[in-house]
């Protein structure tokens, strides 16, 4: 059996980003994946929005991570010469109620460290993009996109360049606890010993923490998966900037909004909807939802609408619930100390992917 200080489950964004982290110091680390390369649920399927961090409630882990992450985002795309664009986006409000969402949203981005808001009337918010209807408008100069792929395979090479290890195809189904550390059993017969583990499992987080001895339903943390897909317009043209709705008044997703992707084509997603199943299938019974969705902040016609994608999304958050934050913990106090679980990672984790990793650090140092 192979005895490894630190071992990292998952190489999706974040757990990239936390083996990158920790390796600089300690390259006795491996990443373990189920999945033959990194980055294929969540990560891979998404908007690839650089968030500023204003729609979190200040003070949680969601809105500081975000805004400290937004910047070491931008940083590192910038350094290692990764396709990126800082687009900014338009919050747009479609009615006199929406009016004060968009005061929320000032308040709340300046509470957390969001930087250049600057609310728009109609007539500014048409000169910067023409084709959006509204009565008012947020700027919000800091969101941006990028490609989350070569951010990704960035991560991978450096972990590996630090003397760290990936190793892909490889599924989890054990956790025995010891006195100090952990022994980890794979479907394919290996095994590991490692006196740190990082839980970084992404859709199946919550399952993996119980593989440790976590006890998910009495701390609140069994995760819910929760749907989105993306449709495509090839007719549109001509819009510089993200363009969103306000968003969803509980909390669950942000609306079905425009994005752009670096080539400069137009989608809109997602949606949201809970399920079951990990199934990528795309069901366009919700064509209706889009169409008109679309249609309150922009004009576009039926046939424009062409299926694209999906994605799923963990989420601490059920169909009733409110606001829930990020879980992030070190699990001495839950009986499994050299434990930390990221669990309920879904966005704003892809733009605090770096913040995330430097709090886990944080975290392993105050043990």
């Amino acid at each position: 059996m192979e005895k490894i200080d630190t071992v990292v489950i998952g190489a999706g964004a974040i757990g990239l980003a936390i083996a990158h982290e920790l390796s600089k110091t300690n390259p006795d680390l491996v990443v373990v994946e189920k999945e033959k390369s990194f980055g294929r649920h969540t990560s891979s399927r998404n908007s690839e929005v650089i968030h500023a961090g204003h729609y979190y409630d200040t003070g949680s882990l969601k809105a500081r991570l975000c805004v400290e992450g937004n910047d070491m985002l931008y940083d590192f795309l910038e350094r290692h010469s990764l396709p990126h664009q800082k687009t900014g986006k338009i919050i747009v409000a479609t009615s006199e109620d929406e009016l004060k969402i968009l005061d929320d949203y000032i308040q709340r981005g300046t509470a957390n460290g969001c930087k250049g808001f600057e609310l728009l009337t109609q007539e500014e918010v048409n000169t910067l993009e023409p084709q959006a209807k509204c009565i008012a408008g947020l700027h919000i100069p800091s969101t941006g996109i990028f490609d989350t792929h070569l951010f990704m395979e960035k991560l991978a090479d450096l972990v590996e360049e630090q003397g760290a290890f990936i190793v892909y195809d490889n599924d989890l189904i054990e956790i025995e606890k010891l006195s100090a550390g952990y022994i980890l059993r794979f479907a394919n017969g290996e095994a590991y010993q490692c006196c740190t583990l990082i839980n970084s499992g992404g859709l199946w987080a919550d399952q993996i923490a119980g593989l440790a001895g976590i006890d998910i339903d009495s701390l609140g943390i069994r995760q819910y998966w929760c749907k989105g897909q993306y449709y495509k317009s090839t007719k549109i043209s001509g819009i510089k900037r993200l363009i969103y709705p306000v968003a969803d008044p509980k909390g669950i997703f942000l609306g079905i909004h425009l994005t752009i992707n670096l080539a400069g084509e137009i989608r809109f997603g997602p949606n949201a909807f809970y399920v079951d199943a990990i199934d990528y299938r795309f069901d366009e019974s919700y064509f209706e939802e889009f169409y008109s969705s679309v249609n309150r902040y922009l004009e576009v016609i039926r046939e424009e609408l062409v299926p694209d994608d999906c994605g799923i999304r963990p989420k601490l958050q059920g169909p009733q619930d409110g606001f829930r934050d990020f879980y992030i913990s070190e699990e001495s106090c839950n009986g499994c100390p050299n434990l930390i679980n990221l669990i309920g990672m879904e966005s704003p984790g892809l733009t605090a992917a770096l913040a995330i990793a430097k709090y886990v650090k944080t975290l392993l140092n105050n043990r």
